[in-house]
């Protein structure tokens, strides 16, 4: 059986309040109210009043054994927020929040047998990485397989079949050029 016991308008942020409601989800009763005993924060005294409003609620109202009883769930939900505004420079205001929460604790007496399997996580965006190729060994009387060639990046602007000065000088292995260049006299005084 479950048994709700719930704590509205709350005065503390649901952000505080949610990092101290997580520490006592799933533990028997007797474990999360020492928990939140020796927890140092204004979120575990609230929390631990509505804990233990919960655990009255069942002992009166469900004739329940506190011993038995374990924390289902722990929620924190937003309450309305208080506006209030700070004077600011230039005749400006700045807003306030002040926030408020709901506090949920649901108690149960029963044990799960079986806890619920852990999603699986998908990759985001990663590859597995290629399996490595095996690499066969060159018998004699064979020859190795030949690498294909790299093709140079073309040239913007140029036409198929078009060759540039420089790439011709480059295949020709450039004498011509260095021949056709005009020679300087070494009269120059």
């Amino acid at each position: 059986m479950e048994v709700r016991s719930v704590y509205k308008y709350a005065r503390i942020s649901p952000k505080k309040a949610r990092d101290v409601a997580r520490e006592i989800q799933g533990l028997p009763v007797s474990d999360a109210i020492d928990t939140l005993d020796f927890t140092p924060k204004k979120a575990a005294f609230l929390i631990g009043k509505t804990l233990k409003s919960a655990v009255a609620n069942a002992e009166n109202n469900h004739d329940l054994a506190a011993d038995d009883l374990h924390v289902k769930e722990a929620n924190i939900s937003e309450g309305p927020s208080f506006r209030r505004y700070k004077p600011r420079a230039r005749g400006s205001a700045s807003a306030i929040r002040k926030r408020t929460s709901h506090i949920y604790i649901i108690l149960t007496d029963e044990i799960e047998a079986e806890e619920k399997p852990v999603r699986e996580r998908k990759s985001r965006g990663r590859k597995k990485p290629p399996a490595p190729q095996e690499e066969k060994p060159v018998e004699a009387g064979e020859e190795a397989p030949e690498e294909a060639e790299e093709e140079a990046p073309a040239v913007e602007g140029a036409v198929e079949g078009e060759v540039s000065a420089e790439e011709a000088d480059r295949e020709s292995g450039g004498e011509e050029a260095e021949e056709a260049a005009p020679e300087e006299d070494e009269t120059k005084q």
